[in-house]
């Protein structure tokens, strides 16, 4: 998925004893091709032209540098990296699930955190797809010269034709709210539908959402008492390019999260061409400076929301600005350029 001028650089996603398939992106591959989309670690492959691996064994026979994806109870990770770098391989190594509260959860225990410790100081480098993860690398890898950890955020094919859902701004519709679960804390998801429902009434634009939680959350999204017609509940899960022609009908994807993640709600806002509003995730800060949660009120959030609602000619500027800065950093061709500069300084000093 990457263009034909570019060098022969290919990383290869190890993700041990995980549940995906392996996968190689050596061809471009649309939305509709039934195979799992280049979002999140596997994006990391596909923008290299790369490819995703369970084995060990498998991912050393590619002959390439090693992105090696810290995942459960760090057991097979450790096993795999141990293999890898016997076969000569230039590994970094990543946390598979990187907001603030999964970070914590994952290293609350002193064997997990322990072998956590002895992971990171082993390998080659680190990749952070957060500036908060790359600063927890930093502080394990203290005898490490600290180029050898880097933060790069999760690529999106932006340059992509068929990745391009694009909806004329006059025809978008509406307020569609970007976190789905009310028993994470530090997503807001009860914060952000109140939000949704103030600025429904004073705008009497609808709003969207998706619910995966069944009768539980259906009823505390009944108890809200959004306007009558006004909120559009979706119950099953979509395909992603479905998911992402569903995001693209709206004027504005409004979120509240503060769990500090990569932002794939903000990265689906992209690919849509439309405008995501709040949230503190990496591609939010990045993409969405001008619109995120970094450094804002709600009060402030609400007001940018309603003018982005009500002036069409302000959000297709909006749209232009912030799929201009996204290019600039998170298209396929600007992090393959970013993870063969790091992967050759990283190789260099191992």
């Amino acid at each position: 998925m990457a263009t034909s001028d570019e060098s022969d650089f290919r990383l290869s996603v190890l993700n041990p004893g995980g549940r995906d398939l392996e996968q190689y992106f050596d061809e471009p591959f649309g939305p509709e091709a039934g195979v799992h989309a280049p979002t999140n670690f596997h994006a990391f492959a596909a923008c290299t032209r790369g490819s995703v691996h369970r084995t060990a064994k498998n991912a050393i026979e590619e002959k390439g540098p090693i992105l090696l994806l810290l995942r459960g109870s760090f057991h097979a990770t450790e096993r795999a990296l141990i293999e890898c770098q016997k076969a000569k391989r230039t590994v970094a190594v990543a946390l598979k699930e990187t907001g603030l509260h999964q970070v914590a959860e994952q290293l609350r225990d002193p064997k997990r955190l322990a072998r956590f410790l002895r992971i990171v100081s082993r390998a080659d480098g680190c990749i952070a797809t957060t500036p908060e993860a790359a600063e927890i690398f930093r502080r394990v890898r203290l005898k490490s010269e600290p180029d050898t950890v880097a933060f790069i955020a999760t690529p999106y094919p932006l340059e992509e034709k068929p990745w391009d859902f694009a909806v004329p701004p006059n025809q978008q519709v509406g307020i569609l709210v970007g976190t789905r679960e009310f028993d994470v804390p530090s997503r807001n998801h009860l914060a952000a539908l109140l939000l949704a429902r103030e600025i429904c009434i004073a705008t009497d634009e609808p709003v969207t959402v998706f619910n995966f939680d069944g009768r539980k959350d259906a009823k505390l999204l009944a108890a809200l008492d959004f306007p009558r017609g006004k909120l559009h509940v979706h119950d099953t899960r979509k395909p992603y390019a479905e998911y992402l022609r569903e995001v693209a009908n709206h004027k504005v994807v409004l979120q509240l999260d503060r769990s500090r993640v990569p932002g794939q709600v903000a990265g689906d806002a992209l690919l849509a061409r439309t405008i995501c509003v709040g949230g503190d995730g990496a591609i939010e800060r990045i993409a969405f400076a001008k619109f995120c949660g970094e450094g804002r009120t709600t009060a402030q959030l609400k007001t940018l929301v309603s003018e982005l609602l009500r002036n069409n000619g302000a959000r297709a500027t909006a749209i232009i600005e912030t799929q201009w800065r996204a290019a600039e950093r998170l298209s396929f061709h600007a992090v393959r350029k970013q993870l063969e500069l790091f992967f050759a300084r990283i190789g260099n000093q191992s």
